[in-house]
C-alpha cells in the first residue's frame, strides 16, 4: 500500500490484466489482505482455461470483449 500526498491510504490495483480487463469471461476477485486476482470463468466449463491466468493475458482464444456500457464483473 502507499499514501498519495494528502495521506490517503491506497490500495495496490493488481497487474494489469491485459485481455482478461476487457473480457466478459473474467471476474476480478480481491482478497481481504489486499490481493488481486483474475477468475476465468471459462474454466469452469472448459479445462483448456486456466481458473487463475498469469497475468497480463495477451492472447487468449477464449477472449470475447465487453459489450459497450458493460463494465468488468466485481465480486
Amino acid at each position: 500500500m502507499s499514501e498519495d500526498p494528502e495521506g490517503t491510504v491506497r490500495r495496490p490495483s493488481g497487474p494489469p490484466a491485459g485481455l482478461c480487463a476487457a473480457c466478459r469471461h473474467s471476474h476480478r476477485i480481491e482478497t481481504r489482505g489486499g490481493s488481486v486476482f483474475r477468475l476465468c470463468e471459462r474454466s469452469l466449463t472448459d479445462p483448456a482455461y486456466a481458473r487463475y491466468p498469469v497475468l497480463p493475458v495477451l492472447r487468449c482464444t477464449g477472449f470475447e470483449p465487453l459489450a459497450e456500457g458493460e463494465q468488468g464483473r466485481q465480486p
